[in-house]
């Protein structure tokens, strides 16, 4: 099934993200790997391409786990939440229907 992972941003977390940036970029590498992400990506804190210093929001990944238990365990071992960038994070089942 595929799972919605939110992860909502701390504040004055932009340096700590850009620190452990390679390390989850990697972690999601794995999941392109295996044919389970459908897409993943950050949530500017403003509306622009490129947030500059104003950072971001949080990060949407929806990919594909065995469970609601496999997906939140996937999301907590994150470098981004070991590093504090995210302040929350939910999972959430997810049902695709367009496109």
């Amino acid at each position: 099934m595929l799972y919605a992972i939110i992860g909502r941003e701390a504040p004055g977390a932009l340096p700590r993200r850009r620190a452990a940036r390679a390390a989850h970029l990697a972690r999601l590498h794995e999941l392109v790997t295996a044919g389970r992400l459908v897409l993943a990506g950050p949530l500017p804190a403003i509306d622009a391409p490129d947030p500059g210093p104003a950072g971001f929001a949080g990060s949407l990944v929806v990919a594909e786990f065995d469970s609601l238990v496999a997906a939140a365990a996937w999301a907590d071992a994150d470098p981004y939440v070991a590093e504090r960038v995210f302040s929350s994070v939910e999972v959430h089942p997810y049902i695709k229907v367009l496109p």
